[in-house]
């Protein structure tokens, strides 16, 4: 295989990381070297996804979607793809053995964003599993470099990492999924009848999810720890933010983390992992 093709694949991915998530970038940037270019090849088969069925309105996202998912099952059986997002997916796919169910599962739920509005408790747990526990499973395999034990029992923290990340996404993005894109996926919640109630009760889940990721953070091979902190920690930081706000307040306003306050998260991060208290 042509090694200049393959690193200039991953270079794509890690320039659509950085194109599209600060965060993200930032967290991986202080992995162990070699855990880069697979967690970046990682991005940016998910975000390509993403950007099917969130942003391409002008075209039949569809056709578009089933295209891509095609393209990805071909481009892991023949270990290439001319399109070089896909060919860095395909290199981390095969090289840590990263099940197909895994990538079907998210694909699913990226097909379910085109036609479902409302979720009910079961398709809001299906969607969750395929748009962001999977990813974090994903992710897990490149930390876990083959040894299936070590996935096996961090899997569930992993899952609940990505829960996590999603639901406080779902608050943050509120206005925008249903102003822009028509959707709703809190299980009974309506947009306009939002309460702090009801604000209240999926903070409880998310706090849950937090506190059961965390034990599996710190058990992470010692080159992955730090960057799945600091990910915690700025989703952590952002989650206290959307807490103190009344509901009225998240349906208007996106709720951000500044780059100052992420600077220090990372600073703060770093000294914690030096020290060993991580």
């Amino acid at each position: 295989m042509d090694q200049l093709y393959n690193s200039t694949s991953l270079e794509c991915s890690k320039l659509v990381t950085n194109r599209y998530s600060t965060s993200f970038s930032l967290g991986i940037r202080v992995f162990e070297k070699k855990l880069r270019n697979p967690i970046y090849a990682i991005y940016g088969f998910v975000r390509l996804a993403d950007e099917i069925v969130d942003t391409f309105h002008e075209s039949d996202k569809q056709v578009l979607l089933e295209r891509f998912r095609e393209d990805t099952h071909r481009a892991v059986e023949e270990g290439i793809s001319l399109n070089p997002i896909l060919n860095a997916f395909q290199l981390t796919v095969n090289e840590y053995k990263i099940d197909k169910e895994l990538i079907d599962a998210f694909l699913n739920s990226m097909s379910m964003d085109l036609y479902n509005v409302d979720y009910d408790k079961e398709g809001y747990e299906k969607y969750i599993y395929g748009s962001a526990e999977v990813v974090g499973l994903m992710c897990l395999k490149v930390f876990c470099a083959n040894d299936d034990v070590r996935y096996q029992t961090l899997a569930p923290a992993a899952k609940s990492l990505g829960s996590a990340f999603q639901k406080i996404n779902f608050l943050r993005d509120i206005k925008s999924d249903f102003l822009e894109r028509g959707r709703v996926y809190f299980p009974g919640v309506s947009y306009h009848g939002f309460t702090n109630d009801e604000k209240k009760e999926i903070e409880k889940d998310i706090k849950k999810d937090f506190d059961d990721a965390l034990v599996g953070i710190k058990m992470l091979p010692n080159g992955a720890k730090l960057g799945v902190y600091l990910a915690y920690k700025y989703y952590l930081n952002l989650f206290a933010k959307i807490k103190r706000a009344p509901a009225q307040k998240v349906k208007e306003e996106r709720i951000r983390v500044n780059d100052s306050k992420k600077a220090y998260l990372l600073a703060k991060s770093a000294l914690k992992w030096q020290l060993r208290l991580i």
